[in-house]
């Protein structure tokens, strides 16, 4: 069980192609960083993340709960040997989810919140991984950056 909550909003901040997909297909790639696969959002609604990120539109995922339980799904369906987790991301000090939720303070701009999994044997090598979790046309939109307010 988790004892924290999900932020009320997730964003995604990416080139509308790849946006469109996660719109309508769920379409997901989980990185490898460390030991760890991760697929990270940031909280933060914000004109500065277009730049920083270097995109063009924004996934905004508005039942952060019904997309978490459905990630968490289908990476148990695709790795069936995998423990998972999400949580905030800590910048400048160890985080108490470990390593993955941790980063330096250059980088809090960022606001993040990441899902993270681990195998529970170990890996030689860690490749990216794509899920597909269904359309979340439901309960998120894909917004430009003219579309941005306050």
């Amino acid at each position: 069980m988790h004892d924290y909550q999900r932020p009320p909003t997730l964003h995604r901040y990416g080139p509308r192609s790849e946006l469109e997909l996660a719109l309508k297909e769920g379409q997901f790639v989980l990185r490898p960083v460390g030991s760890f696969l991760t697929l990270s959002f940031s909280k933060a609604w914000k004109r500065d993340l277009f730049d920083h990120f270097g995109a063009d539109s924004c996934l905004v995922i508005h039942n952060t709960e019904e997309f978490g339980e459905r990630v968490h799904r289908a990476v148990q369906r695709t790795l069936p040997n995998w423990a998972g987790i999400d949580g905030n991301i800590e910048y400048g000090t160890r985080a108490a989810l470990g390593s993955a939720f941790t980063k330096g303070r250059d980088e809090a701009l960022e606001k993040e919140w990441q899902f993270a999994w681990r195998a529970m044997q170990s890996q030689s090598s860690m490749n990216p991984v794509m899920i597909r979790i269904g359309s979340l046309e439901a309960f998120a939109e894909v917004r430009d950056r003219d579309h941005y307010t306050v």
